[in-house]
């Protein structure tokens, strides 16, 4: 297969619109047009990944964590991300991050973690904020139900858990065409009158272009009016973090004890103990100090994450138990769901689970 042909699964398992703005997800390393015999799963494509991809005759290396992920200057293997990308071009690896991309998925790196430690009725924590826009047009009401079918096929619609949402109102739309017009109603300089619908539909904002060459496409007037609004609302299944509720109410300690034998961590670091029994809990992989109060807000009892500070652990309040299980025990499962899923979507092709373990947290 051509990379090209592969970008579009890994944008379908993780959404580069999704990755906050800081992150740099996405092909990072490669040329779309080359030839993929095999594709290696990591965490880090760290030097010693892009050799394994080497041995195992994989031309593409997907990865969690972008091994650039800020600007590059130059490339002279002075580090090891330099070395690792130094490799990489000469040997004609490709590398393609999805990091945040599938933080902020439904069904991502949270919902795995969640999934591991056998949390129900999971949730996002934070969702996210600004992504929901909203489209307004004018359609002849003969037109309406193509127009807006044609909408929903290109993404529009979607609210939760509901899909091909709208609003329809009736009205009387007017125009009159120039010397230069070619109306599909009426004549040129003919003041028209004509029944129509004001459909409204929200999508999410990365689709845009979809949406209005939808529009374009099936509106059978020759000017189409249409407003585009960015909305305020939450995603409700995009978004940081994920809470959940425990099967049944666990003690501290042995809540503790549960995780870190899920997550296979050489350590836990928590705050003060309550006294009182473990039910809601806050998920968020990889470094989410960022999240403790939302958290807090979400009444959660425990909030397992990773890289909290000394005073981190002070804003615990006395309201929940802060769990630090490190870095990469809290993404520990993210390659084995990306390797699944592309194993799902390209049949009778090389996926490989790297073996490298690229955690470069060590415990006595």
């Amino acid at each position: 297969m051509k990379l090209s042909q592969i970008l579009p699964i890994l944008e379908e398992m993780a959404p580069q619109a999704y990755a906050e703005d800081f992150d740099n997800v996405g092909l990072l390393v490669g040329n779309p047009e080359q030839e993929i015999k095999g594709i290696l799963v990591c965490h880090d494509a760290l030097e010693n990944v892009i050799d394994e991809a080497i041995a195992k005759n994989c031309q593409l290396v997907v990865c969690f964590h972008p091994i650039i992920f800020s600007g590059l200057k130059k490339i002279t293997g002075a580090n090891y991300v330099e070395r690792a990308v130094l490799k990489a071009i000469k040997n004609d690896i490709a590398i393609y991050a999805v990091h945040t991309a599938l933080d902020n998925h439904r069904n991502g790196v949270n919902k795995i973690l969640g999934d591991a430690l056998g949390l129900e009725n999971l949730r996002i924590l934070i969702p996210k904020k600004q992504f929901i826009s909203k489209l307004v047009t004018y359609v002849p009401a003969e037109n309406a139900e193509k127009v807006r079918n044609a909408l929903f096929d290109a993404g529009a619609g979607n609210i939760g858990n509901y899909e091909n949402c709208s609003f329809n109102s009736k009205g009387i739309g007017t125009f009159m065409g120039n010397e230069h017009s070619n109306p599909e109603l009426g004549e040129r300089f003919e003041f028209v009158e004509t029944d129509e619908i004001k459909i409204e539909v929200t999508f999410e904002k990365h689709l845009e272009s979809k949406i209005l060459k939808a529009l374009f496409t099936n509106h059978p007037y020759e000017e189409v009016a249409y407003e585009i609004y960015r909305l305020e609302n939450q995603h409700q299944n995009i978004g940081l973090g994920m809470l959940g509720n425990l099967p049944e109410p666990m003690s501290e300690l042995d809540f503790l004890k549960m995780v870190q034998t899920k997550m296979q961590t050489g350590g836990i670091r928590y705050s003060a103990l309550l006294g009182k029994p473990i039910e809601r809990v806050a998920v968020l992989g990889g470094s989410g100090a960022f999240a403790i109060s939302a958290a807090k807000k979400a009444q959660a009892d425990a909030f397992i994450t990773s890289d909290l500070k000394y005073h981190n652990f002070y804003e615990a309040e006395n309201q929940l138990v802060l769990t630090d299980i490190g870095h990469f025990e809290s993404e520990r499962y993210t390659k084995n769901y990306i390797a699944d899923f592309l194993m799902k979507k390209i049949p009778n092709f090389a996926i490989v689970l790297s073996e490298e373990n690229t955690n470069p947290v060590k415990y006595l």
